[in-house]
């Protein structure tokens, strides 16, 4: 019994020495790739190293601050609110105005201005892939290089 846990033990030493080398040669470049690539699975793997719960501890609030201190969140306080309400101040509203281009193919201008069907296709969506691009938005596809390359 106590040589399963000696061999298990030591698998586990051995895998983990192995994971740490691997990771010291291609980590970095592994963890770009993955944020560059699948940026949604990269930000759930962030969001799982963060711990679940976090102990907040308060200690006397603003009854423990000096004058000079409060002054210098209030100030800070101002200062954020300002730039939030000079973020709201940069919309730009207007109107739409139709262009003077032609319909294709001979078509009234309303209809053309209606989105064309997208084709029927023998295959049903890939569901979880479409949730995916969605989660973040949807990622432009590109080629892959040869490796080396």
């Amino acid at each position: 019994m106590g040589n399963r846990h000696r061999t298990r033990h030591l698998l586990n030493q051995e895998f983990m020495q192995a994971l740490l080398l691997n990771f010291r040669h291609q980590g970095k470049k592994a963890i770009e790739k993955v944020a560059r690539n699948q940026p949604g699975v990269y930000l759930k793997i962030l969001a799982l190293l963060v711990p679940r719960e976090t102990k907040v501890e308060h200690s006397g609030g603003v009854k423990a601050m000096s004058d000079e201190e409060i002054e210098q969140a209030i100030e800070l306080i101002q200062t954020t609110l300002a730039a939030r309400a000079g973020e709201a101040a940069k919309v730009i509203e207007g109107t739409a105005e139709p262009a003077a281009l032609p319909a294709p193919n001979g078509q009234s201008s309303e209809a053309a201005l209606e989105p064309a069907p997208l084709p029927k296709s023998k295959h049903k969506p890939n569901r979880p892939m479409l949730e995916a691009d969605n989660a973040v938005g949807p990622r432009e596809r590109t080629r892959k290089s040869p490796p080396g390359g």
